[in-house]
């Protein structure tokens, strides 16, 4: 018993850590009002960064960061649904052209970061995998990345993309991008719905790292939820306000870990997060012109099933803009899923051709810094 209250006591923040996530909690809040995507992690990611080059005294809630991280994996999860594996059929094509689509981003990214950007071999890798911010930040760190520069570029990519979409189309959101979209009132929740959900997100982790799979803590409950909510098991998400402190904590983390950091390196990894993802954007055009070309599809719906943000976003923008919505949530939940489980293994056959070993804590290079 002793040892459950010490271990409880532990995951207490401390004073530094709480000031944080309030300024964490009020900058999604009011990220989520301007209607920012995923304002929720980018909200306070973009807030604790600002306090942390200000000098302010904040510290990062590492300890709550692994209690949350399997929410998201859930959430994920949540995506998945019989009709969208049954709708996957009408779309031979647009799958057929994904795994080279993938490839070529993240080549042409990865060129940006190593020999503009002069990022170590693991930062450059992970930062230009087309995935999820969460995931590629996990995977990048356990590697022995530069996480601070991980974040900015999968950040930078997803709301450049964004605007890019917004501007390029001339559409409005009619939607908000608030991510509690994503989730379900507590509420609306059976009984049965939290002891399903809660299982998937404490079991998943276990399972992960015995199944020896990428990114234990999200890959596993995503499957868990995954095939819950596949089988009808579950037909709901997980509640909105575990998402949001989920993305609270996830963002605030983030943003802490830029102590010590000046605002001139921030604008440095922001501006080629820039470059690459305009590189990354026209590729996702090229594609989703000749996918046009060959099926049919309008060019405004192989656009979102191709561009490189993020699949709530791009659902919310296929919405609003009177698209197929399942189809875009189908490709961007299989862009997601082929990036998390592909990046470890391609890393490691191509580890051996750079010619530097990965190293835990990997530091940016001087150039950089």
């Amino acid at each position: 018993m002793d040892v459950v209250v010490t271990y409880l006591r532990g995951l207490v923040p401390g004073r530094r850590a709480l000031f944080a996530l309030a300024i964490g909690a009020v900058c999604g809040w009011l990220a989520a009002l301007a209607g920012m995507p995923l304002p929720w992690m980018l909200g306070p990611m973009i807030g604790n960064t600002l306090a942390a080059v200000l000098a302010l005294p904040v510290r990062g809630p590492d300890r709550l960061r692994p209690l949350v991280i399997p929410v998201i994996g859930v959430m994920l999860g949540s995506a998945m649904s019989p009709e969208m594996f049954g709708a996957a059929g009408r779309y031979a094509a647009s799958f057929a052209l994904l795994l080279p689509f993938l490839g070529l981003t993240a080549l042409v990214s990865y060129a940006v970061y190593r020999r503009l950007g002069r990022y170590d071999p693991v930062t450059a890798f992970f930062s230009a995998m087309p995935g999820g911010l969460n995931d590629m930040l996990i995977l990048g760190g356990a590697a022995g990345g530069n996480e601070k520069r991980i974040a900015l570029a999968h950040a930078a990519r997803v709301l450049l993309v964004i605007l890019f979409v917004v501007l390029f189309y001339g559409y409005a959101l009619d939607v908000t991008s608030d991510e509690v979209s994503r989730g379900t009132a507590a509420t609306a929740l059976a009984p049965l719905d939290w002891l399903l959900l809660g299982a998937a997100a404490v079991a998943g982790v276990p399972l992960g790292k015995l199944m020896r799979m990428p990114a234990p803590q999200i890959v596993g409950p995503m499957l868990l939820s995954g095939a819950m909510h596949v089988t009808g098991l579950v037909t709901v998400a997980p509640p909105g306000f575990l998402i949001v402190v989920a993305q609270v904590v996830i963002g605030t983390v983030i943003g802490c870990r830029f102590l010590g950091t000046t605002a001139r390196q921030i604008g440095r990894d922001l501006s080629l997060g820039a470059v690459s993802s305009l590189a990354m954007i026209a590729v996702a055009v090229g594609f989703a012109t000749a996918l046009t070309a060959l099926t049919g599809i309008p060019l405004s719906l192989s656009f979102l099933g191709y561009s490189p943000g993020g699949l709530t976003e791009m659902s919310l923008l296929a919405l609003a803009m009177g698209q197929d919505v399942a189809y875009v949530s189908v490709l961007h939940l299989v862009r997601i899923m082929l990036v998390i489980f592909a990046a470890q293994p391609v890393f490691r056959l191509t580890r051996p051709r750079s010619g530097r070993p990965a190293q835990s804590g990997a530091k940016p290079p001087r150039s950089g810094s």
